[in-house]
């Protein structure tokens, strides 16, 4: 039986996404595995290669044969140099990690409550406090307009 390390494709249609798998060279595409060693994301930013390098190792050791694409995605990890004994390539660029949505909540939450405590003492100081001992000032009452007879103009 001949195995190929090949890539199993996942994903929507215009965003792929794959698996690096171990197969059967008769199966299809997105068949059924022998073992799956990794993934590959091209869409993603720098595009994203995850390969198990010890099971990588051993299936080549054992014979199987990568696939073109595989193949150089092995060069990019440096497996393939490692299992050939050349010199490693430089490393591969990693995403930054994305930041954490509760920690941004709840940073956010205080700064929503800290700016609102803020107003709320700025309103109440604003506010001129009553005294007990003085009456409240009153308001002059609005001049009421003479009301003239229907007859007269």
């Amino acid at each position: 039986m001949a195995v190929k390390i090949k890539l199993k494709r996942l994903g929507m249609i215009r965003n792929p996404q794959y698996r690096i798998v171990i197969a059967d060279s008769r199966t299809k595409r997105d068949g059924r595995a022998i073992e799956e060693i990794g993934l590959y994301h091209p869409k993603e930013n720098p595009s994203r290669i995850e390969i198990d390098a010890e099971r990588a190792a051993y299936w080549l050791g054992v014979g199987a044969q990568p696939t073109e694409p595989v193949l150089k995605l092995l060069k990019l990890t440096g497996d393939w140099q490692k299992f050939k004994g050349e010199p490693a390539p430089a490393p591969l660029k990693v995403a930054e990690p994305k930041a954490d949505r509760h920690a941004a909540y709840e940073a956010a939450a205080k700064e929503a409550l800290s700016l609102d405590a803020a107003a709320t003492t700025a309103k109440k100081s604003a506010k001129k406090p009553v005294k007990a001992d003085e009456p409240a000032a009153e308001t002059p009452a609005a001049p009421v307009a003479e009301e003239k007879p229907e007859g007269e103009a």
